[in-house]
């Protein structure tokens, strides 16, 4: 049985600057299985986003394939792979867009509204909506403007919002990059809950102690995967953060 989520092999991803080629992703090979949650280091410029956004779609590969739940993208038109992002993948960024004449409420919910698969009434959709606000700790802003919360607040807002259409898996660029740590310790145990329900996600971090809650790390150099490192999460986040720190310095970090 396959237990792939997301299947990578040999991606190439080249752009030509000036007539110039710019290989950012060298022949790339990885899996992702269902439940699992995969960091992905490396130094800046390393093409760590770049292969977050060409293994979700938003980019297109140069070379290469990419299997999400069966189906290759490359096979894809950009409408089907827009279809696909809006209904099966949900997405967090560092930066929290947001459509700024919307409530907090509203905001989460446009992706089930837009969503071809969703057959449920507002009223269902809305109440799925406050539920995911519930479990995450922010009922009392949904009716908020989003420049009247916190952070914090808002980044938890991005995370029910890209689980309101029951996403296959998540992709986070920098999920806590623009938060300070209290903040981010919130948004990392919540992104972590829901990986213990399930949700498998692939994120982008330069931050040890993110990636130590994850169950793997890609570390990625010059658009090549030079190390892949296990976490041991029966161990204490302490000690899962000071491990991974050690291998990362190992790895030239």
């Amino acid at each position: 049985m396959n237990t792939a989520v997301l299947e990578v092999k040999d991606l190439c991803k080249t752009y030509i600057i000036n007539k110039r080629q710019n290989n950012v992703l060298r022949n790339i090979s990885f899996r992702i299985d269902k439940g699992e949650m995969v960091a992905v280091m490396g130094p800046s410029g390393s093409g760590k986003s770049t292969l977050l956004y060409t293994v979700s779609g938003m980019d297109k590969m140069t070379a290469g394939s990419v299997i999400f739940c069966g189906k290759n993208l490359a096979d894809m038109n950009e409408n089907d792979l827009a279809g696909m992002r809006l209904d099966d993948m949900g997405f967090i960024f560092q930066q929290m867009y947001m459509m700024k004449n919307l409530s907090i409420i509203d905001n989460i919910i446009l992706p089930a509204v837009k969503s071809r698969k969703n057959n449920d009434s507002h009223k269902e959709i809305a109440k799925r909506g406050r539920e995911l606000m519930h479990k995450l700790g922010i009922s009392e802003i949904s009716e908020n403007d989003i420049n009247e919360v916190s952070g914090g607040q808002l980044q938890r807002a991005c995370i029910c919002r890209s689980m309101i259409n029951n996403p296959y898996m998540i992709f986070a660029d920098e999920p806590t990059g623009a938060l300070n740590r209290t903040a981010s310790d919130e948004v990392m145990e919540e992104l972590t809950k829901l990986n213990e329900n399930g949700t498998t996600v692939m994120l982008v971090t330069h931050d040890a102690k993110v990636a130590a809650r994850c169950s793997r790390i890609l570390f990625i150099v010059d658009g090549n995967i030079k190390g892949e490192y296990n976490v041991n999460r029966k161990l204490s986040l302490y000690e899962r953060e000071r491990a991974l720190n050690n291998w990362l310095l190992e790895m030239g970090w």
